[in-house]
């Protein structure tokens, strides 16, 4: 009798292989859902840091400009809110300058700058995923005049 319950008790331990491909179907479905809906975050996320960055920029050359009389120039580019330019008042710019650092793109690539731009005073912008004009969705220019 005894050996009897150790044989059956023997036979239930473990899982079939039917089990264990159900639960790994149903991981894979779950895995593949979760996916779907996380991934196209980390793309509205990278835009709104760039709108983010760029916002911070246009802050920066916005005290630039109150301080020193003007916008930088395009050859200054976004590097004078950093460190003063040659030729720059040293008395009128302000020490440490007007930003910390210049940040990258959410695509690692240095944001654009044009002044006088052509859809203000001074224009800040990105190109997006692509890196190129223009585009929809991700890949859509992303600039200070939106």
């Amino acid at each position: 009798m005894h050996n009897e319950q150790t044989q059956r008790r023997k036979k239930k331990n473990g899982f079939t292989l039917v089990e264990l491909m159900v639960v790994i179907v149903i991981i894979g479905l779950l895995a593949t859902i979760v996916a779907l809906n996380v991934l196209p975050s980390g793309d509205t996320a990278r835009i709104q840091k760039a709108k983010a960055d760029i916002a911070t920029i246009e802050q920066g050359l916005e005290l630039y400009r109150l301080q020193v009389g003007g916008y930088p120039t395009t050859s200054q580019g976004l590097q004078a809110l950093v460190t003063a330019p040659a030729g720059a008042d040293a008395a009128r710019y302000q020490a440490g300058g007007y930003v910390k650092k210049l940040p990258k793109d959410p695509w690692g690539r240095e944001y654009l700058y044009a002044s006088p731009g052509q859809h203000g005073a001074a224009d800040v912008w990105t190109l997006g995923a692509d890196g190129k004009d223009g585009g929809e969705g991700i890949d859509a220019d992303i600039g200070s005049w939106q």
